[in-house]
């Protein structure tokens, strides 16, 4: 399962991803509340529509507060850049087997490689 940050599904809504789009068709994309909650802050056609579709997707488990301290700490992901939306991607990615993260945000992308949290290479 491909937990697709809130950049790609952005870039996917100005301009069809076909690689996301293909993840789609196959039901490989899950989704977390808090993409869907960044999402529905910003300006996006067809927003209905959309944050329903993203509902309907497969959920990713939000971690608990502290089990997000808890990923911060175990890997030491403080002083990285990193936004607190961030660590929960981290934390929800880590406990689903075989889940992979797909982000554009280098920073991101470099912590989640420093503490093998798998990445959907784009």
């Amino acid at each position: 399962m491909i937990l697709v940050d809130t950049a790609v599904w952005i870039d996917h809504l100005h301009a069809a991803e076909p690689r996301l789009v293909e993840q789609l068709q196959l039901d490989g994309v899950g989704c977390h509340p808090l993409v869907v909650e960044e999402l529905a802050l910003g300006s996006i056609a067809r927003r209905e529509i959309v944050l329903d579709l993203l509902g309907n997707l497969w959920q990713f488990p939000a971690a608990r507060h502290d089990e997000v301290l808890h990923l911060v700490e175990l890997r030491r992901l403080w002083g990285r850049g990193l936004s607190a939306v961030d660590a929960h991607l981290m934390a929800s990615v880590a406990v689903v087997e075989g889940a992979r993260l797909w982000t554009r945000d280098k920073r991101l992308k470099a912590a989640s490689k420093k503490v093998d949290i798998r990445l959907f290479e784009d």
